[in-house]
C-alpha cells in the first residue's frame, strides 16, 4: 500500500491519512532506506540468533554466504555484539562503537516488537565501516581509552607484591627459621595466619609468600581491618550490590575479595574483624564464594588468604570476642615472627641495609655506625622493632653532619643514657695467624678444602682490619655485600 500524492500537501505532510495506514507504509520505506544507506544490516530473534544478515554486512566480515550464519547465535558471528543486550532490555543502543578484528564499526541498535509490543528480536545497523566519519568522537575515545590504559597498569602496579622472603633481612637461627617456613607455606596453597609484635615484619613476609607461590603473578591485596571503621567493614571486604543502602553507589561496588581473585588477599589485624561478620568471613573462606551486601546471589571466588595479628587470639576467643571456628579456619598455617630483641645479632645487618635504604631516598652518601654505636643499638629493647629501628636511624642520619654515627648521637634519641657516660667497646680478637703447612711433613688435603681455609682466613682478616664493619670489609675484599653475607654464613662467621 503506497500514500497517494493527493494525501499529501505542499509540505509532505499527511492529509487524512490514518496513524496506523502510515505506519505500515511508512516503517518498510524507513527499513528499505536504512538498508541501502547503511554498511550492514543484521536482525536477530528473541533467542538472539541470526535471522538474517544482508549480503553487504556478510561481505564485509568475511562471510561469502550469509545462508551459513542463520540460526548461529550472533557473537558467534560478532563475538563484540551487544544485540542479545537490547533484545533482554527492550531498550535500544542508538550509537556505539563495535570492535571487529582491528576495525571499529559505528553502530547502532533498535528492538524489534510486533503488533502487541511482545519483544520479538533486534536489528542492528553498521552506520559507518570507518570511525573516520566520526573523528572527534573518536579521537576523544582514543584519549579516554590511553587513559584507561594507564590506570590500569599503574593500578596493577600498586597491587603488585614487591618484597621477597629474601628481604627479611637476618641470618640468625630464629630469622633463618622464619624463612624457612614462609617458604615451605609459600608451597602450601592454604591459610596463613602471622604472628608477630608491630613492626616486625608481617606483611613483608605475607608478600615473600605471594612472590614465592604459584599465584604470584595475581594481584596482592593488602587490608588492615583496624583501620576501617567497623559500619563500612562488610563493604569494603565483601563489596555492595547497587543502592545496597542510603548513600550507596548506584552501581555495584566490587569488595576486596574480588579485587584479590586469583591472586592474595592479606588481612591485617584480622583480630579487630568485628563479631558480627566473622560468621561471613569464615563462609568465604570454606566455600570461596562471596555474597556483596544488599546482594541475594553468590559470586565465586579463587583467593588465597593470609591474616597477621599482634593480639592473643586464644585470650580473644576464650573471651567470647573472636570465633573459635573462624581461628581454627585460619591458622592453618601458622608462622611466628620474633621481635627484634630475640634476634638482636641481625641488628648490624639491619642497620646496614637501612642506612643504605635511607641514603638511596634522601640521595645522600650511606653512613656508617661506630663499634659502640652497634654496641648500643644491639642492647636495645625495640618494642617498636625493625620499624623503630628504621625510623631512629633515618632521625639520626638526616639531623648528623660526617659520615659515622657515633652512640652519642643516639643516645639523646633513645632517652635512657647519659650522653658522657662512658659505654664499653667491643674487643676486637685478631684471627689465628695462617700458617702454611709444611708440604714435607703434612699429609695431602683436597684443594677444595684448601681453598676453603684461604678463604675463611681471608674473610676473618677483613673482618678483623675493619674492625667488625662488613661494608668496608666487601670492598676491600673486592666482592659485594650480599657475597659476604653469604660467604659468612656458609663459614659460620655470621653470627661473630
Amino acid at each position: 500500500m503506497a500514500i497517494a500524492r493527493n494525501d499529501l500537501d505542499q509540505n509532505g505532510l499527511t492529509i487524512g491519512v490514518s496513524p496506523e495506514r502510515f505506519r505500515a507504509v511508512a516503517m518498510p520505506l524507513l527499513f528499505d532506506h536504512l538498508n541501502a544507506q547503511c554498511e550492514g544490516t543484521i536482525a536477530v530473534n528473541r533467542q538472539a540468533r541470526i535471522v538474517w544478515i544482508n549480503d553487504k554486512y556478510a561481505a564485509k566480515i568475511g562471510i561469502s554466504d550469509p545462508r551459513g550464519v542463520l540460526g548461529k547465535e550472533v557473537e558467534e558471528v560478532l563475538p563484540a555484539s551487544r544485540l542479545r543486550e537490547v533484545m533482554e532490555s527492550g531498550q535500544p543502543s542508538m550509537l556505539d562503537l563495535m570492535a571487529f578484528g582491528e576495525e571499529h564499526f559505528v553502530v547502532t541498535r533498535i528492538p524489534l516488537r510486533d503488533e502487541d509490543g511482545t519483544l520479538v528480536g533486534a536489528l542492528g545497523f553498521v552506520l559507518f565501516d570507518r570511525a573516520r566519519h566520526l573523528k572527534p568522537l573518536m579521537a576523544k575515545f582514543s584519549h579516554l581509552q590511553s587513559q584507561l590504559v594507564a590506570t590500569q597498569n599503574e593500578l596493577a602496579k600498586a597491587r603488585r607484591a614487591r618484597y621477597t622472603i629474601a628481604g627479611f633481612i637476618g641470618t640468625s637461627a630464629v630469622a633463618s627459621e622464619v624463612k624457612r617456613q614462609a617458604r615451605r607455606a609459600a608451597q602450601l596453597d592454604a591459610t596463613v595466619l602471622i604472628r608477630g609484635e608491630t613492626g616486625t615484619g608481617k606483611e613483608l613476609l605475607a608478600q615473600g609468600i605471594h612472590n614465592l607461590s604459584p599465584r604470584a603473578n595475581g594481584p596482592f591485596v593488602a587490608v588492615n581491618v583496624a583501620a576501617i571503621p567497623e559500619t563500612l567493614v562488610e563493604a569494603e571486604l565483601f563489596g555492595t550490590a547497587p543502592g545496597a543502602f542510603t548513600g550507596a553507589d548506584r552501581k555495584a561496588r566490587i569488595g576486596k575479595f574480588e579485587v584479590a581473585n586469583g591472586g592474595t588477599l592479606f588481612l591485617d589485624e584480622i583480630g579487630d574483624l568485628p563479631l558480627g561478620l566473622q560468621a561471613k568471613m569464615l563462609r568465604v573462606l570454606q566455600e570461596q564464594e562471596v555474597e556483596p551486601l544488599g546482594s541475594n546471589q553468590v559470586k565465586p571466588l579463587n583467593v588465597r588468604v593470609i591474616a597477621a595479628t599482634h593480639i592473643d587470639l586464644e585470650a580473644k576467643v576464650a573471651a567470647g570476642q573472636f570465633r573459635d571456628d573462624l581461628y581454627y579456619r585460619l591458622n592453618v598455617l601458622a608462622l611466628r615472627v620474633p621481635p627484634l630483641r630475640e634476634r638482636a645479632s641481625d641488628i648490624p645487618e639491619l642497620v646496614e641495609y637501612l642506612l643504605d635504604d635511607v641514603a638511596n631516598r634522601s640521595g645522600q652518601p650511606p653512613m656508617e655506625l661506630t663499634p659502640d654505636a652497634v654496641v648500643l643499638l644491639c642492647s636495645q629493647p625495640w618494642r617498636g622493632n625493625v620499624r623503630e629501628l628504621s625510623n631512629l636511624l633515618e632521625r639520626v642520619q638526616l639531623n648528623t653532619d660526617g659520615s659515622q654515627l657515633e652512640a652519642r648521637h643516639f643516645l639523646p634519641l633513645l632517652g635512657e643514657q647519659d650522653a658522657s657516660a662512658p659505654y664499653p667497646l667491643p674487643t676486637p680478637v685478631a684471627p689465628p695467624a695462617f700458617e702454611p703447612p709444611v708440604l714435607e711433613d703434612a699429609p695431602l688435603q683436597r684443594l677444595a678444602d684448601t681453598i676453603a681455609q684461604a678463604e675463611r682466613h681471608a674473610l676473618q682478616h677483613a673482618l678483623y682490619i675493619c674492625k667488625g664493619n662488613r661494608r668496608r670489609a666487601a670492598i676491600e675484599l673486592g666482592i659485594s655485600r650480599a657475597s659476604l653475607y653469604s660467604k659468612l654464613q656458609q663459614h659460620g662467621l655470621s653470627e661473630r
